[in-house]
This record gives C-alpha cells, structure tokens and sequence, in this order.
C-alpha cells in the first residue's frame, strides 16, 4: 500500500508540475491556477511574479523555538517556490517522512508559530504591552488605505461620500442648540432664565457649572430653544400685548391697580422692603390656592449664590425671604420629578404653582404655557404654574464677577460679610449684619459685572406678570405692587387684610425708570423693536441683524 501510494503521488506531482512548465511558456498565464476573467478589466492588477521576499520568520525576532524550519534544506538559501520546486514543504512532502514515522506538519510558507515538530500547540507569547508610553497610533489619513504593494492601485470609496455628505449646508429652516450657543451664549448675551432648558421637547439642554445651558445629549434641530429665547427668537415685547394692555409698550403699562404695600409682621425684617412677596405666597399656601412656589435660595456651598427652590411651607417662604442679585435658571427647574418628595400626593395635571422671577423669566413661562407642546421633563412644571410674579428689574449679575471680582477683590469685602443687597435710586447698596451700609455706589460701577444680555431688555416692570413688585415708588420698608390680571387681583385679594397698603406713592419715578430702561434697550438691541411683529424671529433674520454665522456647523463651531 505504500509503494502504491507514493508511486500516485509522484505521477500525480509529475502531471502538475508539467502542466505548471506549459503554462509558465506563455506570458499572459504568467500565474498558474488563476482563471482567465472574461472581462478587460484595466483597474485589477497583480504584482510581478517573484517580486516578493521570503515569508519564513527563521532568522527574524518573531521566530518561535521549535517552529518547523520552511527553508528547504541548507542548499535553498535565498531560493524561493517555482513550478518546478517547492523549497517551503507546502506542495511537498518527504516520503522518508512516512516510512520513518517523523510526521511534518504542511505550513503556510510563514512558519507555525507556537506548534512543534508533532503538530502539538504550545505555550502561546504574548508581546508585553509597554508602561507609561502612549500607544504608537498611525495618525495618517483616515482616507489613506496601508500596505499596498508597490505599483498596485486600488480604487476605493474611501471617505468620500462622507466628505460630499460634510458639504451640504444647513437648511436655513432647521435651527440647532448650536445656534443658540452661537448667537447667545458664546456672544454673553444669555440672561440665564433657562426657557431653552424647559422648552427643549427632548431633554437634549441642561445646566452647566458656569451657570449656563449646555447640551448634554443629542440636539434633534426641533428650533424651539431658539424661538422662546428671550434674546434670541422670542420677540418679548410682543409677548406684553398677550397678557396685558394695549398700553404696555408706555410707560409702566396698563396696570388693573397699584399699591405701596408692606407685611405687618416681625419676620419682614429678613425681608426685601415690605416683604409682600413672602405675604402673597405663604397666603396662597394657606388658602390651598397652591402647592408651593418656586423662589431663590442661597447656596449652601457659596454665600449669597442664588439657587432654584420650591418651597411649600410658610416657614421655608420666609426663610428664603430677600432677593439675591444673580440668576437661577428658574425655568430649567421646573421639573416636578426633582420636588417630588415635598409635594402632596395628587396627579400631575392637579398641581398649582407659584413662581417668582424677574422679567424675562416671566416672559420665557407665558409663551410656553401658550402653546400645548410636551416639554418632557419641564411638562409638567410649566403647566402647573398658575400664578407669576415678577420682581422689577433694570439687571441682573454674573455671581462670580459680582462676589468676588468686584466686592470682594476690588473692595474687600467677603460674602460672608454681607447681609443684605439693595438696587435702589441707581445706587448698589450693601449692608453687614447689623444693618450698617458698608457699600453705596453707583450701579455702573458695577457695569462689568452685570449680564451683558440684560441691556437689550425694555421690560423693567414685567409686563407678563400677574404681579410686579419691587422697592421704586415707594418709601423705606414698603414694597411697590402693580396688580396686572384677573389672577393678580385674587391673589392681591386674598393677601389684602395682612397688608398695610395705600395708594403708589410715585408712579413718576416708576414709569421715569421703565423709561429709561426702555431707552438702554433701544441703543444695545441690533433688531428692530416691533411689539406688533409676530412672536418668533427667525434665526436668519437675527444673523442679518447681529452678523451671526448663518451655518456655525459649517464654520468650524
């Protein structure tokens, strides 16, 4: 059986081996076992024939000990396979090999690594991975392919659909956080009200340690944290003639009634003049006209930083009684999930709430609540709030440059220092402790600190509030109250018997400072000032009006 089976293999061999001789003869069959291709096909080529060097490890620092030797024996260094011969042991096999009992395993022509002389696998290597150096990464083209042998082409999509793909430019129609970023954020301009936060319907916007919005998830182009920006698309005073009269663009508006007013109680002296905000709250707790209001605290880790807070106690309300001069993000708080545990046990859609803002806050939740979108997250919040009151406002301060650049680098004095923050006859007031004044200057000394954004405001005396109370109109310890909806007068109502309250005693000094906030606007906006001019401005509008990149996406943003 053996000699038979040596004898087929050799005849076997001896054909191949002639038929490999034959088509060698012929240049165009320079690769034997390779089928013609019916098609002339320019673009496949082959490296020449015997162009490429050995494949065997022996000799290199890859080769494994014990790995089987592929070099043909002593004589056929530098040989490589041809038609006639076969120098790696692939096509052939010693036949001494059978009859001896020494068992050759067949190679690919690049050595076994890790398997003996039997075919036994043994242990495997593993190159030691280096420590403290940076992986060697080729940080070539993406589009450039490697290790083409020289003289062959290939042709490849590459990168290209991607790149044609990178090209087209966004559709003026779909507008992106990254807009806003641009247009707003990036430019100083944001007011830090959080309406994009509660308006985004895919809880893509978030809250940054600077205090300001930030995408934290996908952007989906849905336009809406761009239309109900107060200094972006949403055209705010056109959001006055919504609640209140056709005089709101005058003066101090079309008010239903005003007040000089103040709480007669002994916690009114943690309060901001008479304390009625606290008044009206804790009223509307008591009556069950709601469940808790959304006011400002004090951070616990940094003094006299204002925090987002619903308090649903009469004694949490006058804690947190006083105002503090810097933004919360109101409006990107508003999800109820996060006060779940303080609220009582009633569906969503069955919960009221108060909110306390300043004027732009109070203009972002009137133009949500007038459209019947999801909001998601915000939803809920949004549609609970049943009662808005709006604290006057020509400004507003970024915290850290007003804490610590200005009063405490500039002037020495901590936050710890202070107890109490006054805007009042265009003056910045700070007292200690004990009450004594410790700084009373000029607001524009305080310029640089104050958010740039607020500039371009016209709405000093919050036109979309149900109520607006602040201290100008009225003397010391009283608070001045603009009464402006049916929901203001019952909630005026309802507060009235705790109150000591007689007619506004300066309605001159509040329309003279209106006025002038009206005129600060009318110089810093860069858009035309149109109450009567639909509600959204489109984003290529504002770029025409402030020289905003159309596309940021393209431009490198």
């Amino acid at each position: 059986m053996g000699t038979n089976s040596e004898d087929e293999r050799s005849e076997s061999s001896s054909k191949r081996a002639g038929a490999e001789r034959y088509a060698s003869r012929e240049d165009e069959r320079r690769f034997p076992r390779v089928p013609d291709s019916d098609d002339d096909d320019d673009a496949v080529m082959v490296p020449e024939a015997g162009s490429g060097g050995s494949r065997s490890r022996e000799g290199t620092d890859h080769a494994r000990e014990g790995a089987i030797a592929t070099d043909g024996g002593a004589n056929a260094e530098g040989d490589s396979c041809s038609p006639d011969t076969c120098t790696c042991g692939e096509k052939t096999a010693e036949p001494a090999a059978e009859s001896t009992g020494d068992k050759r395993v067949a190679t690919d022509g690049a050595g076994a690594a890790n398997v003996d002389e039997m075919g036994e696998l043994g242990d495997l290597e593993f190159t030691e991975p280096a420590e403290n150096v940076s992986q060697d990464v080729d940080n070539g083209s993406p589009d450039a392919r490697v290790g083409i042998p020289d003289g062959v082409e290939l042709e490849t999509p590459e990168y290209s659909i991607r790149s044609r793909m990178n090209d087209i430019e966004t559709p003026d129609e779909k507008t992106w956080f990254m807009e806003l970023d641009e247009a707003v954020i990036d430019e100083g301009r944001c007011i830090q009200c959080g309406t994009c936060v509660a308006a985004c319907p895919s809880d893509s916007i978030g809250i940054g340690d600077d205090g300001h919005p930030e995408l934290v998830k996908m952007c989906t182009g849905c336009s809406m944290c761009w239309d109900f920006c107060p200094r972006g698309g949403l055209r705010y005073e056109r959001q006055w003639k919504i609640t209140g009269g056709e005089d709101n663009v005058k003066g101090a508006g079309d008010p239903i009634t005003e007040f000089s007013a103040k709480v007669e109680d002994d916690w009114t002296d943690q309060a901001q003049d008479g304390g009625v905000v606290t008044g009206i709250l804790s009223t509307l707790l008591e009556e069950g006209e709601i469940d808790g209001a959304l006011v400002a605290t004090e951070s616990d880790e940094q003094e006299w930083k204002a925090e987002s807070y619903l308090a649903t106690t009469t004694e949490e309300l006058i804690a947190n009684a006083g105002t503090v001069y810097n933004q919360t993000m109101a409006l990107g708080n508003l999800d109820l999930g996060q006060w779940e545990h303080k609220l009582p046990d009633k569906s969503w859609d069955e919960l009221s709430i108060a909110i306390v803002g300043t004027p732009c806050e109070i203009e972002g939740i009137r133009a949500l609540q007038d459209f019947e979108w999801d909001y998601q997250a915000q939803n809920e919040g949004i549609r609970a709030v049943d009662y808005t009151i709006a604290l006057m406002c020509t400004k507003n301060f970024n915290y850290h440059s007003l804490m610590g650049e200005q009063l405490e680098e500039q002037r020495g004095i901590s936050p710890s220092e202070i107890g109490k923050m006054d805007v009042l006859n265009g003056k910045m007031m700070v007292y200690d402790h004990e009450g004594e004044m410790i700084v009373e200057e000029d607001i524009e000394n305080f310029h640089d600190a104050a958010l740039k954004g607020c500039d371009e405001c016209a709405d000093f005396t919050g036109f979309c509030s149900d109520i607006t109370v602040g201290s100008v109109g009225s003397s010391d310890e009283y608070s001045s109250v603009i009464v402006r909806t049916e929901q203001g007068m019952d909630a005026w109502e309802l507060t009235e018997p705790k109150l000591d309250y007689h007619d506004l005693e300066d309605k001159s000094a509040v329309g003279k400072l209106q006025g002038w906030d009206k005129k600060k606007a009318f110089e810093s906006l860069e858009r035309p000032f149109d109450p009567d001019a639909p509600r959204f401005i489109e984003y290529t509008d504002h770029a025409e009006n402030y020289g905003t990149t159309l596309n940021p996406h393209d431009d490198g943003h």
